[in-house]
């Protein structure tokens, strides 16, 4: 089994305390934050193993590499503490199940990982992936378990992440354009943090997206439109790829407007809180997000995540916005979609 890499010297020594104290979803005063990381090193009940709701933000919070997000996890399934109903938590560990039905295309050296997300074949079409053809893998044998995180089942993830990686290499790909953010997280955080060898190079499909539209840069129409940008929790783990939000948008004629959570401060979807906060907690985090999209003057709300895409979509056009997700909005940008009214 894969141990986690947590050096808990880097904790006793670190003057700040950010992972804890900016968290968007529990209180700490600076001391007591330290303190409460490290009776989580040393295994104590504390706080933190009941009021996490798994956003993933002490992972970007500690400028460390420490891993605290990871620890909580691990702590949390030692010690028999459910962040959700076990049938929920036994649902998504069966559902993600591997069962010999992955769909495998016409592989080469680079190849297009859908994960396990029915959305993404869609979008992994048209011009900008033209080059890629019919390269691609999509099912559970792939998907990337980062998903049984936020259900503090650890020992899910350490199953099932060598046997995907391990899938990988059989099919001898170089390079995998991750087209689900969590899946790039789950190879460029998870996997080393315990001490994973990802016998790939994994590409952020937002760094394909950017260089693709450098190449059609003469077909682009600018959109001349104002965007919000729905940050899921994935990305928490990979903030080195924010940039390319902004520098796709300036691309395609996008303006992103300015509003009080985004960035390092941004919410997420409040699916998963859902389940593991409640129904207040969730309808809370949404109500101020989506105010704040309002609030800010955008027309649209752009999404990275399919699940935070179809989680906010329908209530984010109630209050006048136009949901869409990143890869659609370049395609609009190049003529393949139609823009709407």
């Amino acid at each position: 089994m894969y141990d986690l890499k947590h050096d808990e010297k880097v904790c006793a020594t670190c003057p700040s305390a950010d992972c804890l104290l900016k968290c968007q979803y529990m209180e700490f005063e600076q001391d007591e934050a330290h303190e409460e990381m490290m009776k989580l090193i040393r295994g104590e009940d504390c706080r933190v193993l009941h009021e996490c709701i798994t956003c993933y933000g002490c992972e970007e919070y500690c400028r460390r590499g420490n891993h605290p997000f990871y620890l909580i996890c691990e702590r949390r399934e030692e010690m028999g503490i459910l962040t959700a109903p076990r049938p929920i938590t036994n649902q998504w560990i069966n559902m993600t199940q591997m069962q010999g039905k992955q769909k495998v295309g016409a592989v080469k050296e680079r190849v297009m990982s859908f994960c396990f997300l029915p959305q993404l074949p869609l979008m992994g079409s048209g011009e900008i992936f033209k080059d890629l053809g019919w390269s691609f893998v999509f099912g559970a044998e792939f998907m990337c378990p980062a998903v049984h995180t936020h259900f503090a089942k650890m020992s899910v993830v350490k199953e099932r992440l060598p046997q995907v990686l391990e899938n990988f290499s059989e099919l001898g790909v170089k390079e995998v354009i991750c087209m689900h953010d969590e899946c790039y997280g789950t190879y460029t955080s998870i996997a080393p943090a315990y001490g994973m060898e990802v016998p790939f190079r994994p590409i952020h499909y937002m760094d394909y997206l950017y260089d693709r539209l450098e190449e059609l840069r003469d077909r682009i129409r600018l959109l001349n439109i104002r965007a919000v940008y729905q940050r899921p929790c994935s990305s928490r783990l990979s903030p080195q790829k924010l940039h390319r939000v902004g520098e796709i948008f300036r691309m395609i004629g996008v303006e992103l407007v300015e509003r009080e959570y985004q960035g390092e401060n941004a919410l997420c979807c409040g699916e998963i809180p859902r389940a593991i906060a409640g129904f207040r907690a969730a309808s809370d985090i949404q109500r101020r997000n989506i105010q704040d999209m309002v609030d800010a003057g955008a027309q649209y709300c752009v999404f990275n995540c399919p699940a935070c895409q179809t989680t906010l979509s329908e209530r984010v056009v109630k209050f006048g916005l136009k949901p869409v997700h990143l890869i659609e909005l370049c395609k609009m940008a190049l003529g393949e979609i139609e823009m709407e009214d």
